[in-house]
């Protein structure tokens, strides 16, 4: 007789076979629940963004682009200028008024700021009176109103993008000379005055933005060179892996733009094109990985800057017009619509 092969089920594994389709039906369930609901939620968070409102605060003492702005202690901070601007000029929106701190070191344009632990830093840029990209890096202290220069940073560049995780200011991207973009990614400790090299952006870009969430750095937009080259890039840079993901690409390709967080969103403002400056003001989720539109910008420009003050999105300077234009724009978005 031919021999017959039995398999031998134990009364666990039966019942465990028995509830599998159920199980599986059940999961399937959870899951279109669990969208549903992240549906609902991306609906209602870009209603609420559709609420926010721009009002026009106090114009910066001087017009300018291509700037560095940080918020650091519940002022805003700008630096530098396309015109050889050295004067900082400090604004608080708890009082409305400007005011200057001391000089900046030399004349810069096209360099990266950002607020660490009550002091104003500065990295990279333009400086000579043209094109040269600068390792040089400054630290701001507003309780003595000084300049110090730290060490520089290992890749001279400027058009870039900083921005703070941690305890560390992280740098990337940038230009190293006229037309030749780099990906470079570098932090720098505060603490041990000391940079360290990280793994590069996977696009090498100029005239981007930067922002951190939930402890992921966001490395947004920018352009190859040139306005006419755009990109609508969207890289994660994740700490613990040193490694970099692709996420959802910006709605609207665009360089020159400023970036900051609230409300859990980054907001990603102006820009410039062969065609006209931006006035598009779109918001990144990371944890949909989703994009919404918030209401537009009141002065389409781009070299501007942006940062986040009691709940507020301020965006000051920037050039009206692609290129060397200017302005003294000071536009405050409030996403409660107040």
């Amino acid at each position: 007789m031919p021999e017959i092969g039995c398999r031998t089920v134990s009364p666990r594994q039966e019942a465990s076979d028995s509830r599998a389709p159920s199980d599986r039906r059940g999961l399937a369930s959870a899951c279109r629940i669990a969208l549903l609901c992240l549906l609902l939620v991306s609906a209602a968070v870009a209603q609420a963004r559709e609420k926010g409102r721009w009002s026009t605060g106090p114009a910066m003492p001087s017009e300018r682009t291509e700037v560095g702005v940080a918020e650091v202690a519940g002022k805003i901070y700008v630096v530098g200028g396309f015109m050889g601007e050295r004067e900082l000029e400090i604004f608080d929106p708890a009082t409305g008024r400007w005011s200057r701190g001391a000089p900046f070191p030399r004349e810069i344009h096209h360099a990266a700021a950002v607020g660490l632990a009550g002091k104003l830093y500065v990295i990279g840029g333009f400086v000579d009176g043209g094109w040269t990209p600068t390792d040089a890096a400054y630290e701001y202290d507003p309780a003595s109103d000084r300049w110090r220069l730290l060490a520089p940073m290992p890749t001279a560049r400027g058009a870039l993008a900083a921005t703070v995780l941690g305890a560390r200011i992280h740098a990337m991207g940038g230009t190293v000379g006229r037309g030749s973009d780099t990906g470079a990614h570098e932090a720098y400790d505060p603490a041990t005055n000391l940079w360290t090299s990280l793994a590069p952006m996977p696009t090498a870009r100029d005239h981007l933005a930067a922002a951190t969430r939930g402890g992921t750095i966001y490395a947004l937009g920018g352009r190859l060179g040139t306005y006419t080259r755009n990109l609508d890039v969207n890289e994660a840079y994740d700490p613990a892996t040193d490694r970099w993901a692709s996420k959802a690409p910006m709605p609207t390709a665009r360089s020159g733009i400023a970036a900051a967080v609230l409300d859990g969103a980054i907001f990603v403002v102006g820009g410039e094109a062969r065609s006209g400056t931006f006035s598009e003001v779109e918001a990144y989720d990371p944890a949909t990985d989703s994009w919404t539109t918030a209401p537009p910008l009141p002065t389409p420009r781009h070299g501007l800057g942006a940062a986040v003050v009691s709940g507020k999105l301020h965006v000051v300077s920037g050039g009206p017009r692609p290129g060397a234009s200017v302005s003294a724009a000071n536009e405050i978005y409030d996403p409660s619509g107040r």
